[in-house]
């Protein structure tokens, strides 16, 4: 895709999100909640946040629209209440995102994410470390940081969509987002996204966001990128430090 239509794309995808203000029900680490909430709001998508394995099951019976699983910081009670949610979608043919957050440095949470897989997620979204380990290489991370480029796990990406019918969003200095066969990179972005705590992982979020309002979770998943990334270089623009940076952000979002 050129840029001009990855652009077009993206606002096609942003105007369907400001008409419908899909609900997204977030189940993300207790770190990011806010800054999640706040982005889907930017965006005009409608946030949820729960904590029940039950109450997250009945809301997407009820009038869920999308459903991101973030385990940054898992546990026992929150792994009943990300497997109830996913097997719900599942069953529902719901549009959800997997942020398999440091998956491949920890076995606990990369058992987890493997397990979920089976439940087809319609898009990941992780960075080139956490993408090679759910593609089962040894590419272990430094927790939320990855240690290798983009770029290096573009060919896992390919093969994890191929296997588990997801779209996959691979994140980093470039974004990259595959179906198995197409591949489209996605410039854009600042550095200040990586001095701000939990923009990685809101865009999880955005992704759900965006997923549940396009034609397809490739198209979902360029489209986040652009959105996410075209706000983040527009606030540096006026707002250099990472505080600032923080509401500028939100802002330019709320601006696109």
């Amino acid at each position: 895709m050129t840029d001009e239509q990855i652009r077009s794309l993206a606002g096609s995808v942003l105007t369907t999100i400001r008409a419908k203000h899909p609900l997204i029900l977030s189940l993300t680490n207790s770190v990011v909640q806010p800054i999640t909430a706040n982005m889907l709001l930017a965006v005009e998508a409608s946030p949820v946040m729960l904590s029940d394995a039950g109450e997250a099951a009945e809301l997407l019976r009820l009038c869920g629209n999308g459903l991101l699983v973030n385990v940054g910081t898992l546990s026992r009670t929150q792994e009943e209440v990300m497997r109830a949610a996913a097997r719900t979608a599942h069953e529902l043919g719901t549009p959800w995102v997997l942020d398999p957050v440091a998956v491949g440095l920890l076995s606990y949470r990369t058992a987890f994410c493997a397990e979920l897989l089976a439940l087809k997620p319609t898009l990941i979204r992780g960075n080139a470390s956490e993408i090679m380990a759910l593609a089962g290489l040894d590419a272990a991370g430094r927790g939320t940081d990855s240690t290798v480029g983009s770029e290096s796990a573009v060919e896992a990406a390919r093969d994890l969509a191929r296997r588990s019918g997801a779209a996959v969003l691979v994140t980093g200095e470039t974004d990259y987002a595959t179906d198995g066969e197409t591949v489209v990179a996605i410039q854009g972005g600042h550095p200040l996204m990586t001095r701000v705590t939990g923009v990685g992982c809101a865009m999880g979020a955005l992704c759900a966001a965006c997923v549940a309002c396009a034609e397809t979770p490739l198209a979902g998943a360029v489209a986040a990128s652009f959105i996410l990334g075209e706000a983040g270089a527009r606030a540096a623009e006026r707002a250099p430090h990472p505080g600032s940076f923080a509401a500028a952000l939100l802002d330019e979002l709320d601006r696109l």
